[in-house]
């Protein structure tokens, strides 16, 4: 795309920390060039890492252009055509450039690969975003509508997803309260996104008190939790003790999720914050 490859393109060799390789492939190129662009680009890769011991980080964007150049190729050839027009193939094709990446042992170096792609009409069951999460280790979903309320990134918590969270949060490598604590912001979240519907089809006024507070709960979630100023560098201390001040809004028996002697350690000083909070608003 020469909307993305235009801004690197402009960066001057030499100047700054850039170490980056790019590897373009224009929409009037061929399309049998389009396939082999990311292989290229993985091969580099291969080499930075397992040649130079470099730890790479490798930006696939867009592959649903990749995929829509297998099918027109696909058809040319006058194949089978599977799900939607795409090759019956798809599936083992995204599998040999998307587990390129990784270590090797007895290397020092490593590949993280990031594959960017576009959902045709947000649908997430179409054969590119469907077959992709199958294959990658976990996705960050974008979503219109956040991005319409200001919220930056436009991270649609729910539907995101990491297969490898559990090997890296914790104590030792994160805090002990992570895992627990990730789980009940998620519920409330969930939880509070329900209600907003809900809201929506019969009016707020149909909700509870309780309801009412997860609704809010969302709300200040998006804002505070998701979005993220471009320059605002927050650390994963910071990050889990946001998620502690915003569930203080809930009693502690709401808060099924977390283990109470969790609760009884992390809480209190989020407690007495919020109630100073209050009395200075009196």
């Amino acid at each position: 795309m020469f909307e993305t490859g235009q801004p690197f393109e402009m960066l001057q060799p030499g100047v700054g920390d850039l170490r980056a390789v790019m590897f373009v492939n224009l929409a009037n190129d061929p399309a049998i060039e389009r396939i082999a662009t990311p292989r290229f680009a993985l091969t580099a890769a291969e080499y930075l890492a397992f040649e130079l011991d470099m730890h790479v980080l490798v930006i696939l964007n867009d592959m649903t252009n990749y995929c829509e150049a297998l099918r027109e190729i696909s058809a040319a050839r006058k194949e089978v055509p599977g799900r939607r027009g795409y090759p019956g193939y798809l599936y083992t094709d995204l599998a040999t450039v998307y587990e390129r990446s990784g270590r090797i042992k007895g290397k020092k170096g490593s590949i993280t690969t990031v594959p960017v792609l576009t959902m045709p009409e947000d649908d997430k069951t179409h054969p590119v975003p469907d077959l992709t999460g199958y294959i990658t280790e976990g996705q960050i979903i974008l979503s219109r509508p956040l991005h319409r309320k200001g919220i930056s990134p436009p991270v649609d918590v729910l539907p995101s997803l990491s297969r490898l969270k559990d090997k890296g949060i914790g104590e030792g490598k994160t805090r002990e309260d992570h895992a627990d604590l990730y789980n009940q912001l998620y519920a409330a979240y969930a939880r509070g996104k329900e209600m907003e519907e809900l809201a929506t089809i019969m009016g707020e006024a149909a909700l509870s008190e309780e309801d009412r507070r997860y609704t809010t709960f969302a709300e200040e979630f998006e804002k505070r939790y998701v979005s993220q100023d471009y320059y605002e560098n927050r650390t994963i201390e910071q990050t889990l003790d946001l998620g502690w001040e915003l569930l203080s809004m809930f009693e502690n028996a709401e808060l099924k999720r977390i283990d109470i002697k969790l609760i009884e350690k992390y809480m209190p000083r989020f407690r007495k914050a919020e109630a100073k909070a209050e009395s200075e608003k009196l």
